[in-house]
């Protein structure tokens, strides 16, 4: 959450950090779940909690297949693990979605965690394709990114 790029490297590395990654990304969708779908009862709770976690999912596999197939600079190399690892950390922010329940203020929150998210992800995908432009980690990030929230508009009120 704090944008430390040596630690986003230190994850990168170590594949036993694989299992703390998921444990945030599930954190931050319960999170996204309690706060975005809880007011729409038990089904928008399990919705909620479900499609951040599908969502993510899909955010971080399109970003891996445009930044290492599509986006490539010669020196990006990057497993699957690798990029899961470290987009997993960058989730963390999305803990504070649990604050959209407030009236009036969880709209504003919603707006600052979705910021949120995108930087530390760029910064992830940075650091896990070993880009050495942030630019070209923007556009990698971006480019999934509105792809997952089209899917997100798609898929969220068919869901709840």
């Amino acid at each position: 959450m704090l944008l430390k790029v040596d630690v986003y490297e230190e994850v990168e590395a170590d594949a036993s950090a694989t299992g703390q990654a998921l444990g945030v990304v599930v954190l931050a969708s319960l999170a996204a779940g309690i706060g975005i779908g809880l007011p729409y009862g038990l089904r928008g709770l399990v919705a909620g909690t479900v499609l951040s976690l599908i969502g993510w999912f899909i955010w971080a596999g399109l970003t891996h297949l445009i930044g290492t197939r599509i986006l490539p600079t010669p020196d990006t190399e990057s497993t699957w693990g690798q990029l899961l690892r470290t987009t997993g950390f960058s989730a963390g922010p999305g803990m504070f979605r649990i604050f959209s329940l407030i009236p009036v203020l969880g709209i504003l929150v919603n707006i600052v965690v979705h910021i949120w998210v995108l930087v530390t992800f760029v910064v992830a995908v940075r650091q896990a394709l070993d880009y050495t432009s942030t630019w070209r980690a923007v556009a990698v990030c971006l480019t999934g990114y509105f792809v997952y929230l089209f899917l997100g508009v798609l898929l969220v009120p068919a869901a709840v």
